[in-house]
């Protein structure tokens, strides 16, 4: 039996870079939705583009084929490319022995991928891509919450 085709779409925010974050992740199987959102204190950009990744394949109740859209190129590529998984199999080190950002999500994401078959697509941000506009509108929301102690 072929898995489920679900479409991720996700994209992460962050005031100040560190500082207040947010993350969303809209699901879509069969025209059906699910969006999921969340924020953090103190974070980066980067962790809240693959903390919405994460969530959303977290979410998923199976193996599925899943169709992922970010505009995050550190996302896209540190998966297509395989540059997570080599950095952990040096042991978190890149290319060149200095240490990887965000290990500990990287694990978590590449822990999750292996469970689905993935295809990556990267798309422009703040370019009019409807479900991106909304993705990033949540995580905004989210970083209002988190200042504002909501």
């Amino acid at each position: 039996m072929n898995p489920k085709k679900v479409e991720l779409f996700t994209d992460g925010a962050c005031k100040n870079n560190p500082g207040a974050g947010g993350w969303a992740s809209i699901l879509r199987y069969k025209g059906r939705e699910k969006e999921l959102f969340g924020g953090e204190k103190e974070t980066t950009n980067n962790r809240m583009e693959l903390t919405a990744v994460i969530e959303g394949l977290k979410a998923l109740k199976e193996p599925c084929r899943v169709v992922l859209y970010t505009d995050s190129k550190y996302v896209a590529d540190g998966l297509s490319k395989g540059w997570a998984a080599s950095w952990r199999e040096k042991g978190w080190k890149k290319q060149d022995s200095s240490p990887a950002l965000n290990p500990d999500l990287w694990e978590k994401l590449l822990s999750l991928t292996e469970k689905h078959t993935l295809e990556i697509c990267w798309i422009k941000g703040h370019a009019g891509h409807p479900e991106n506009e909304r993705c990033d509108s949540l995580a905004r929301e989210q970083i209002n919450k988190v200042e504002n102690g909501k």
